[in-house]
């Protein structure tokens, strides 16, 4: 079963798994992926928390001492996901050391309500890192414009970040650069950054979500065409920007100091069309040097049926400007789609942040001691 997951790997892409929950740690699932699926991380927001908590398992003993202490909802909500992180951690502690620090990670993202707050961003950022407090976490940082100088300023302060919700080109060239100019101020502190880590989280799936309903809306056999190409040559000229970025000069000054590459990490690789192949964001997507973070079901396809076929990134660079220009031939706007998934993608986790809080307080309010 696991013959793909392998040469994904020994084609240099960590596999990491989308999803956490308590259950999967208790019950030794996330220690049996590690060990027979070639997981080497682990990412969560807030939407994977929500499904998590709301469904319970495993949950009740913290929430019952929280209830009894009378904590507030937020402070009950960051005790149990930090906790989850936490453990996860310790799980993929072996993973970390053995691969210097580069995998065996966990992320956990800062209030998707303070996206449009750099202050508060770089302050809750800080607060998750002496929370959970592992050598092995990853604090999220989404790359709206009020991230990237929170992106900036916390790696300056030596904390590896994992910058989730990009979804353009220009936008990816501008959080690369925030972490150069974070390295280069940790530099100068005179920290340690080959200690520092970092990825940054290229959204595939939603732009073909997005495009494909706008393709489907014109119905022109010249606009079907270009359905499910978008996503995919989106993410290769994201990979061309990375080879420009890391082979310039600027790098190699870094590079001198240990400094380490900000990986591209493939994120929302589930397939949501049942026209495509399941695995398509995976198989179309190998490269050295990345990660890609699947839910368990893209896990498990993988395994099943995935086509590994070597690098399918390099040498598709010019098919994939063309697709992405093709869009603009059709009266499809590429700045005006990414900028809506970014907009939707922060609305989201808000959305599941506050159904998150909305659930917890339920459960607080019903575990509740009596009053004596």
């Amino acid at each position: 079963m696991t013959d793909a997951l392998k040469r994904l790997a020994d084609e240099g892409v960590a596999i990491w798994l989308d999803d956490l929950s308590r259950k999967r740690i208790t019950s030794g699932n996330l220690a049996e992926l590690i060990d027979q699926q070639h997981v080497v991380g682990v990412t969560t927001n807030p939407s994977i928390f929500q499904k998590a908590i709301s469904g319970g398992d495993g949950y009740e003993q913290q929430l019952t001492d929280l209830a009894a202490r009378k904590v507030t909802v937020e402070e009950a909500v960051r005790m149990i996901t930090t906790a989850d992180v936490r453990d996860a951690a310790d799980i993929l502690r072996p993973v970390h050391d053995a691969t210097g620090g580069q995998d065996g990670r966990v992320s956990i993202e800062v209030d998707p309500r303070l996206a449009h707050n750099t202050t508060a961003t770089i302050a809750e950022a800080k607060q998750l890192a002496w929370l959970v407090d592992r050598p092995n976490t990853f604090i999220k940082i989404p790359a709206t414009q009020a991230g990237l100088p929170a992106i900036t300023e916390v790696i300056g302060l030596g904390i590896s970040v994992n910058v989730t919700l990009i979804f353009s080109l220009e936008r990816y060239r501008a959080v690369m650069d925030a972490y150069l100019t974070g390295l280069e101020k940790a530099k100068a502190a005179g920290l340690d950054i080959s200690k520092i880590h970092s990825v940054a989280s290229f959204f595939v799936s939603r732009v073909d979500t997005e495009i494909d309903k706008r393709i489907d809306k014109q119905g022109t056999d010249e606009a079907k065409a270009l359905r499910g190409k978008a996503a995919i040559a989106n993410a290769r000229l994201a990979f061309q920007a990375y080879e420009e970025v890391f082979g310039s000069d600027r790098w190699a000054a870094l590079d001198r100091a240990n400094a380490n590459k900000q990986r591209p990490l493939w994120a929302s690789t589930g397939v949501k069309d049942p026209a495509y192949k399941d695995t398509q964001y995976v198989d179309e997507l190998v490269a050295p040097g990345t990660v890609n973070t699947m839910p368990e079901a893209t896990l498990d396809a993988v395994a099943d049926h995935g086509e590994i076929k070597g690098n399918t990134v390099a040498g598709g660079y010019e098919q994939a400007k063309a697709d992405i220009e093709a869009l603009a031939s059709i009266g499809i706007s590429y700045d005006e789609v990414v900028q809506l998934l970014e907009d939707e993608g922060v609305e989201k986790f808000e959305t599941s942040w506050n159904d998150l809080l909305k659930s917890t307080e339920a459960e607080l309010n019903r575990l509740a001691p009596s009053e004596a």
